[in-house]
């Protein structure tokens, strides 16, 4: 699955979260920002019965982090160079008050059209204000590399299942073959045809897990014309093959791929 653009602030327990080779620990006092659409392995990494997990997940409004850029009150931090498009973020007082406040509003849902966008407003305020808004700029800056890159991510998302070719994609996000790969590489750790096939494999095992769909079926529907391919690849990303996987995950009663967007948002 993928992640959307947005914060994810945990009340109480940990999650980890694996983005290529790089991986990020979040709790009570982080939060854990992604810039955008991302494809991810994400797991509780601390809770009991008692103290279950319990996180909040705010979506981003880019049109609104771009307002607040232009205002002259507002200087963001450059990005680093290799800053990846998922960064962590202290959650400071201020910051986790604002979210509170959000959450509040689901018992006063007459509320929420007037004071919503407030509130989210202050959210990404606070996040441009830390060392995470960095690469949060960048993105939503229009013109700028990693606005185009994230462009490219968004149509391979929503269309990973159809064939790539990597010159159509460059000229989509109005960037050479090169620079697409360099950017591709910078924010999220791996190629468009590794970003591609990370989508694919994920889709296909929730297909099998969730709607009881074999093997070949999900491979030919998540876009593989070979499952042999498809077996190859299905067991190098996750270890076993195909239906070996879904029986654990199932004797287990755990799916460990999973997308953040799917937690409890506001």
């Amino acid at each position: 699955m993928t992640s959307r653009p947005g914060v994810i602030v945990v009340a109480q327990g940990s999650k980890q979260v694996n983005l290529g080779r790089t991986s990020f620990i979040y709790d009570e006092s982080r939060f854990l920002l992604t810039a955008v659409d991302l494809p991810i392995v994400s797991w509780v990494a601390e809770a009991t019965e008692d103290v279950p997990c319990v996180v909040l997940s705010v979506r981003l409004d880019m049109s609104m982090v771009r307002e607040l850029l232009g205002r002259e009150e507002i200087r963001v931090a450059q990005a680093p160079t290799q800053s990846p498009a998922m960064s962590i973020g202290e959650t400071t007082p201020e910051f986790l008050n604002a979210c509170c406040r959000l959450l509040d509003l689901l018992d006063r849902p007459e509320d929420f059209p007037f004071l919503g966008d407030l509130i989210q407003r202050e959210i990404s305020y606070r996040i441009l204000r830390g060392p995470a808004g960095a690469r949060l700029c960048a993105v939503a800056t229009l013109g700028d590399q990693s606005h185009r890159t994230a462009k490219a991510i968004a149509w391979v998302t929503a269309n990973y299942a159809k064939p790539l070719l990597v010159e159509e994609l460059a000229q989509l996000a109005s960037m050479g073959v090169f620079t697409l790969h360099h950017h591709f590489r910078m924010l999220i750790s791996m190629n468009p045809l590794q970003y591609q096939k990370q989508l694919r494999l994920q889709a296909a095992r929730s297909l099998m897990l969730n709607s009881g769909v074999d093997a070949a079926s999900a491979a030919l529907e998540v876009g593989y014309e070979s499952p042999t391919q498809f077996h190859r690849e299905y067991s190098r990303f996750f270890g076993q093959p195909p239906m070996r996987d879904i029986r654990v995950l199932r004797s287990s009663g755990l799916l460990a791929t999973e997308s953040i967007s799917n937690q409890t948002s506001a």
